[in-house]
């Protein structure tokens, strides 16, 4: 099997003890799915300015991008693709809003930490923020089932 690799980059924002989370659409899922702010790669961008223009995008906000947190990867045996998301730290300014004619992202959120396993129902996107904020000494997560099928708007 010839595994398409998708290189995604996610940041993690917080403030008075909350995350920022943002509920993006996709084609074939009825409910938004809520995740870490970020998204694919594009074209020839590191994975830090990949975040600063997703961040743009999906929230309007202008980000200070820091140090990495984490990296997790997964695969999805039914479409032959392998994540691998690498996730860092975030500054910004302002509130955070969807642009009206986002039609990926369609929501965000300031959530607590300790609502954040109700939000985020994937665990290959829960399992790694709720492990690494408990112990930042975790820095590598892997599955070799994602668990989920989600397909892009491209």
């Amino acid at each position: 099997m010839t595994w398409t690799r998708i290189h995604l980059t996610t940041g993690i924002l917080e403030r008075d003890g909350a995350i920022l989370l943002v509920a993006s659409r996709y084609p074939g899922r009825g409910e938004p799915l809520w995740n870490l702010p970020g998204g694919r790669q594009a074209g020839h961008e590191t994975h830090v300015q990949a975040l600063a223009r997703e961040l743009r995008e999906e929230t309007e906000l202008e980000v200070s991008v820091g140090r990495l947190a984490y990296v997790a990867e997964s695969f999805d045996p039914h479409t032959a693709m392998h994540f691998t998301n690498l996730a860092f730290h975030l500054e910004a300014q302002g509130e955070p809003r969807v642009p009206r004619d986002d039609a990926h992202a369609v929501s965000c959120a300031w959530v607590p930490r300790a609502e954040l396993a109700r939000f985020l129902i994937v665990d290959v996107v829960r399992e790694p923020l709720l492990n690494y904020l408990n112990d930042p000494r975790q820095q590598y997560f892997g599955y070799d089932d994602a668990g989920i099928t989600v397909r892009f708007f491209d």
